[in-house]
């Protein structure tokens, strides 16, 4: 198992979109499930919608790709440690909302799936591993 950020699956979305990581994380998803925190779907949802606004997808294809991700192996977790969200957020001033991605992989031992870089740096100060990552540079 492993946390996948809404940056990850957006870029799935999004047409001219390929990052290593992002190509990564879906190689993993069709080997094992993933885990994300609860503010996921609306982060997702606001990318496609902006997505929409800007041209770049058709309404139809918002609800396509709604369709087809909800029914990856992605679990949503709601059990975060607020004590430890805000020390994350305010040690590396993160949003509250990326700090929750990070809590989670933090709390489980997972790794990160991400594309946002302030997490990411602070994911390997935090010694979490990141999901495309060479293994000889992932931290456990």
């Amino acid at each position: 198992m492993f946390v996948i950020y809404a940056s990850v699956v957006s870029n799935w979305c999004l047409p001219e979109e390929s990052h290593p990581y992002a190509v990564a994380a879906k190689a993993r998803l069709a080997e094992e499930d993933a885990v994300t925190s609860a503010i996921f779907w609306f982060e997702l949802r606001n990318v496609l919608l902006v997505a929409e606004r800007r041209g770049r997808i058709t309404e139809a294809q918002t609800t396509a790709l709604l369709s087809s991700i909800g029914a990856l192996p992605i679990n949503e977790d709601h059990d975060q440690d607020e004590r430890v969200l805000f020390s994350l957020a305010r040690t590396y001033r993160l949003s509250i909302y990326d700090a929750a991605y990070l809590e989670l992989a933090k709390r489980e031992g997972f790794a990160l799936a991400s594309l946002d870089k302030a997490l990411l740096v602070a994911a390997k100060a935090e010694k979490v591993s990141l999901v495309g990552e060479p293994e000889a540079n992932i931290s456990t």
